[in-house]
C-alpha cells in the first residue's frame, strides 16, 4: 500500500500554531470566557490601584473623582432603597421601549420600501444620508422646544435616535436578498405586492430583527440625555442628581446598571430571534 502523503508545509505551520492564534479558529465556551474576564480583571485591578487608600490623600486619585470599587459596591443599599433605583429602571425601560417601538413603527416599513424600489430609495435616501451625519445630542434643545418638558419628548427623542440608527440597516437587509429569489417569484408569476410580502420581507426579515436588536441599544446610549431634563424618575435622573447632590458612587453604579440592562435586554431578543428563525445557523 502506497505510503500516505506528506502534510503540506502550510498544513504542518497551521498545526504548530497555538489554537487561540488560528485566524477565525473556533474556541471552546470556557477559553472565550476566560479572554473575556481578562480586560474586566485588568480594568478592575487598575481601578483599586489608583483608588487604593485609606484616606483621600494617600490615594493616586481623589474619591470625589473616582471612589474605589468597593465604595462603590457598598452604595447599592443607599441607591436601591433611598433613591429608589427599581423604580427608576422600570420608567428608563418604559421609554427606552416606547422610542424604540415608534422607531421600528416608521422605519421599517419605510426601509423596505427604500430597499425595494429604486424611486422610494431615491425621494428619502437624503434623510437617511443626513441622519448618518445628524449630532443627535443636538436634538435634546430641539425636542424640548417642540414637545415640552414631558414624557413626549423623551420618547420623541429617543425614537428618533433609534430611527436614524435603524433605517440604514433595514434598506441594507432588503438589499442584501438576493435577486434570484425575485426572478424565481417573477418567473412564477408574482405580482410586485406579492414580490415584496412573500419574498424580500421573508428572507430580510431575520437580518431585519438583528439590526432592531442593535437599535434598541441606542435607546440605552442615550437614555441619559433623554433624562438630563424634567425626568422625575429614571436612570438619567439619579446619574443628574448624584452629580449634583452626590454621592459621586451612585453615578458609576448606575453606569454599570445601564450596561447590564442594555445586555440583558439584547440577549433577551438574541433568545426571541433564535425562536423565531430557527433557520439560521448562528455563529458562536
Amino acid at each position: 500500500m502506497a505510503d500516505a502523503a506528506p502534510a503540506r508545509p502550510e498544513t504542518r505551520a497551521a498545526a504548530a500554531r497555538p489554537r487561540t492564534l488560528v485566524i477565525r479558529g473556533d474556541l471552546s465556551l470556557a477559553t472565550r470566557a476566560a479572554f473575556g474576564m481578562v480586560p474586566i480583571v485588568v480594568i478592575l485591578a487598575v481601578w483599586w490601584a489608583l483608588t487604593a487608600g485609606p484616606t483621600a490623600e494617600s490615594r493616586i486619585i481623589s474619591p470625589v473623582i473616582l471612589p474605589s470599587p468597593m465604595e462603590v459596591a457598598r452604595s447599592f443599599h443607599s441607591l436601591w432603597f433611598d433613591r429608589a433605583l427599581s423604580r427608576s429602571i422600570l420608567y428608563s425601560l418604559a421609554r427606552v421601549l416606547a422610542g424604540f417601538g415608534v422607531a421600528v413603527f416608521f422605519a421599517v416599513p419605510l426601509g423596505i420600501g427604500m430597499g425595494a424600489f429604486t424611486s422610494v430609495r431615491a425621494l428619502f435616501n437624503p434623510i437617511a444620508v443626513g441622519g448618518a451625519y445628524l449630532p443627535i445630542a443636538a436634538l435634546v434643545p430641539l425636542t424640548l422646544s417642540w414637545f415640552g418638558v414631558g414624557e413626549v419628548q423623551k420618547v420623541v427623542f429617543l425614537a428618533i435616535a433609534s430611527f436614524v440608527f435603524l433605517l440604514p440597516l433595514v434598506v441594507q437587509a432588503v438589499d442584501d436578498v438576493d435577486e434570484i429569489y425575485l426572478k424565481t417569484a417573477y418567473t412564477l408569476g408574482a405580482t410586485t405586492p406579492q414580490a415584496v410580502f412573500r419574498v424580500l420581507v421573508p428572507v430580510a426579515a431575520a437580518q431585519i430583527f438583528d439590526g432592531m436588536r442593535l437599535a434598541i441599544g441606542v435607546g440605552w446610549t442615550y437614555i441619559i440625555l433623554a433624562e438630563i431634563v424634567a425626568a422625575e424618575r429614571g436612570l438619567g435622573n439619579l446619574i443628574i442628581v448624584s452629580q449634583r447632590r452626590g454621592p459621586r458612587e451612585h453615578i458609576y453604579l448606575v453606569l454599570l446598571i445601564i450596561v447590564l440592562l442594555a445586555f440583558v435586554t439584547d440577549k433577551v431578543l438574541q433568545w426571541i430571534g433564535a425562536r423565531l428563525f430557527p433557520y439560521r445557523e448562528v455563529k458562536r
